[in-house]
């Protein structure tokens, strides 16, 4: 697969999850309108619907975790103003690389 499509999609992809859960758990913690869940059932249905464009549901499912992963660190970094230690990037390091191996890896 052409790595300039399928990073791209992966990324977004953990964006819809995170946004989707992330609203979840806003609203479930008492600080925002039960409104939220309107805008967190069309993020994780975005999500579901952005998975299906993989070519390979359990290879994409492998290694969009990897991707999942890095993405959560940066949205603890960016949108909850966690920053992360060295062994969150150091984890995320490793769950991309992965990623790529699952991805990119010839196929014989």
């Amino acid at each position: 697969m052409n790595p300039l499509v399928v990073v791209p999609l992966f990324v977004i992809t953990a964006v819809a999850e995170i946004a989707g859960c992330y609203l979840v758990f806003l609203w479930r913690r008492g600080e925002r309108s039960p409104l939220l869940l309107v805008g967190a059932a069309a993020s994780l249905g975005l999500f579901a619907w952005l998975l299906s464009f993989h070519p390979s549901a359990g290879r994409a499912y492998a290694a969009y975790g990897g991707v999942y992963v890095a993405s959560a660190v940066a949205w603890g970094w960016l949108v909850e103003k966690q920053p992360p230690d060295r062994w969150d990037l150091i984890g995320a390091a490793v769950c991309l690389i992965g990623t790529a191996i699952i991805t990119f890896g010839p196929r014989v």
